[in-house]
């Protein structure tokens, strides 16, 4: 095939464009990378990412890396709906806000919740570091409280009326802390609604993009109650 994408379901970004890439049949072939076997630091892989990150695509040979860039890239060169991307100025500038904004926000104090209950603990074999997950726990709070109230004061979506290619930036990097027993609804109604509206509008391709968060999920759940 034409278009290749290199992705680990783990990585909410490789989730994004998973949901995109197969809600609008775009013809791809998907290559998973393991992160957690260490795939993505192998030399043939370096030739397709230098920085040895997921997710990447090959597209007839161009290379390109970044989701962002990337789900930018997919809306020009594949004949998908408008609403993804909107080529009116005003409504393409509140996606790109929402891209510009999430960075340093809900992407990174979900992934920081994530990494300090999950991935740092396992890898060194020890404990969560308790005053570690409560600073980024409290900056995720915030974070929600700002969707909450900020993005989707007025709107059914992120970027405004309809679903774009935000929607799938933010709702991949809602349902991460979740397996970190974290749940972003509690007491947030319109999150908790806009979660359900993004997960039908994705349907099936959202269950099956998010099947292995779900199964880490019930994992922790399991392993948090018997330690009780």
């Amino acid at each position: 095939m034409a278009l290749k994408l290199y992705y680990d379901a783990m990585s909410q970004p490789s989730r994004a464009l998973l949901m995109f890439i197969r809600v609008n049949s775009i013809p791809c072939e998907e290559i998973a990378v393991a992160l957690r076997k260490g795939e993505h630091k192998k030399e043939e892989f370096k030739k397709i990412n230098p920085f040895q990150k997921v997710p990447a695509i090959d597209h007839n040979g161009f290379k390109l890396t970044e989701s962002v860039s990337i789900l930018r890239y997919l809306t020009r060169e594949f004949p998908v709906k408008d609403h993804w991307y909107p080529k009116d100025s005003k409504l393409r500038a509140r996606v790109d806000e929402y891209m510009a904004w999430q960075h340093l926000n809900l992407r990174m104090f979900g992934s920081m919740v994530f990494q300090h209950k999950i991935i740092i603990p396992l890898t060194k074999g020890e404990p969560p570091n308790e005053k570690s997950v409560a600073r980024f726990e409290k900056g995720l709070d915030t974070v929600l409280g700002q969707i909450e109230n900020i993005w989707l004061r007025d709107n059914p979506y992120i970027a405004g009326k309809q679903l774009s290619i935000a929607d799938l930036l933010a709702i991949t990097e809602l349902e991460q802390p979740g397996m970190a027993a974290f749940d972003v609804r509690k007491g947030r109604p319109k999150i908790e609604e806009y979660m359900a509206r993004v997960r039908n509008d994705l349907q099936p391709h959202y269950d099956e993009a998010h099947s292995v968060v779900r199964d880490v999920t019930v994992k922790f759940k399991e392993v948090m109650q018997a330690k009780l």
